[in-house]
């Protein structure tokens, strides 16, 4: 479980495409200083699994151990992405060089700074428009129809894994305004209209509509 705030803006190092998935390669000393084998880290808001690291010396020991130099830190982590997850998120788009935000699974004593999101796409959605204010800006995504019914004004959605508040939402679009922090620290400062991002609505929007027997 993760809570939508970015750690770290990772780079995309390398991308092998293995037919139905592919092995990613991220960049981000951040996340890997204390990580472990096995670890999920959310890439842009899709949950995935540590299978590797990158550049930790052979013999010394796990992340953040003493090696004969001092403390050891991989520089980056690897992910195997499976095609349910490709076919779902902006992965499957993925190449050397992009950003991605990372944020680690979420610890039982952690304040909970945004919301509940479990790095389970439930789809894309498109950067509509872009229009700066004085210190924030407002940004309009688009929003498949069948998701638009779990988001809200006033409420909670993750866009590439980052926990916003939703300022306006129609039915196939919503508006999320964003301060300084935000635009400095994850990949929607630099995102242009027009580019794809992941879409993860609110988890308690969708079993209270189980409940009520409104899902088929």
């Amino acid at each position: 479980m993760f809570t939508g705030i970015v750690e770290d803006l990772g780079e995309v190092e390398a991308v092998e495409h293995l037919g139905d998935s592919a092995r990613i390669s991220i960049r981000s000393a951040k996340v890997t200083e204390d990580a472990r084998l096995g670890d999920s880290i959310a890439v842009s808001g899709v949950c995935l699994t540590v299978t590797s690291f990158l550049g930790s010396p052979p013999d010394s020991g796990p992340p953040g151990s003493h090696g004969p130099h001092g403390p050891q830190s991989p520089h980056g982590f690897t992910a195997d992405v499976m095609g349910e997850t490709l076919s779902r998120s902006s992965l499957k788009d993925i190449a050397p060089g992009r950003k991605v935000n990372l944020e680690r699974s979420v610890r039982l004593q952690d304040r909970l700074g945004g919301h509940v999101v479990q790095g389970h796409v439930d789809g894309t959605g498109t950067i509509v428009s872009r229009a700066p204010q004085e210190h924030w800006e407002v940004v309009r995504i688009s929003l498949p129809k069948d998701l638009g019914k779990y988001v809200a004004e006033k409420g909670s959605v993750a866009v590439d894994g980052i926990s916003l508040t939703v300022s306006a939402a129609g039915a196939d679009w919503f508006e999320v305004s964003l301060i300084p922090e935000t635009l400095k620290r994850t990949t929607l400062g630099a995102s242009q209209p027009g580019e794809a991002v992941n879409l993860e609505v609110d988890v308690i929007a969708k079993y209270v509509e189980k409940l009520l027997g409104g899902a088929k």
